[in-house]
């Protein structure tokens, strides 16, 4: 039997979800969730090897509670999100049905998800999710702090600072630990307002208060924090661009 999840904040879609299972005595729909708040425990308690998922959606969105999994399961979109999105994941979602679909796409959706190796649908899935991320120019960032979910606004970000496999996100509140890359950051934030000027570090452009000559060729930015952040060689010319000078 094939457990599988319902999130969608609008009633109606979720009961055409269910209604067009019905066909599938092999798949049994054990939650329907209305937001990702709800959606993101059901899939750590079910463990479900499907979830139909909206995009937009009130408190997350879908694709910021993909990003809070350690793992994904796979994922058919159901969304009325825009044809830019739809198409920076076509080739790498397990499939995604456009709101209002009717029975016979909704079949084409199954018989791809049947059809395609588990595994193969995790790594999809995981990509589309980076995909849409860095392509939809997001103002928040959303992380976990123990059992509790944290949204932090990019205008609250002081700088960003790689860890390993993670990034550590600095803010007037303190350093919140995503599962992310400096790349996609540096590529999905708002290049006015940040700039990656070491291999370690991006730094929100408003937050720096003065360049200070550290070494010779070497320097540091002071920040309105307090905080100094090192200059590479090849950051350097990137932030006097950028500052005018």
């Amino acid at each position: 039997m094939i457990k599988a999840l319902i999130i969608d904040d609008e009633p109606l879609a979720r009961s055409i979800v269910a209604e067009y299972l019905a066909a599938y005595p092999n798949i049994k729909v054990v939650q329907e969730c209305e937001n990702g708040f709800d959606g993101l425990k059901a899939i750590n308690q079910h463990q479900p090897q499907l979830v139909f998922l909206d995009i937009q959606m009130p408190k997350i969105t879908g694709f910021e509670m993909l990003e809070l999994l350690d793992q994904v399961p796979p994922i058919i979109f159901t969304t009325a999100f825009d044809e830019f999105a739809i198409k920076a994941f076509e080739t790498n979602a397990v499939d995604y049905l456009l709101k209002p679909f009717d029975e016979n796409r909704f079949k084409k959706a199954i018989d791809k998800f049947l059809s395609t190796n588990p595994v193969q649908q995790q790594k999809r899935t995981l990509a589309s999710v980076n995909e849409i991320q860095s392509a939809t120019q997001n103002e928040r960032v959303v992380v976990k702090t123990g059992n509790k979910i944290k949204v932090i606004s990019i205008y609250d970000i002081q700088y960003l600072a790689a860890d390993d496999d993670y990034v550590n996100i600095h803010t007037s509140e303190g350093a919140f630990l995503k599962s992310q890359t400096l790349a996609f950051f540096e590529k999905s934030l708002d290049e006015k307002l940040f700039l990656r000027v070491h291999r370690s570090y991006i730094v929100k452009l408003d937050q720096i208060t003065k360049i200070e000559l550290f070494e010779k060729d070497s320097h540091v930015l002071i920040l309105k924090s307090g905080e100094k952040i090192p200059v590479s060689k090849t950051g350097y010319p990137k932030l006097k661009a950028v500052l005018g000078i």
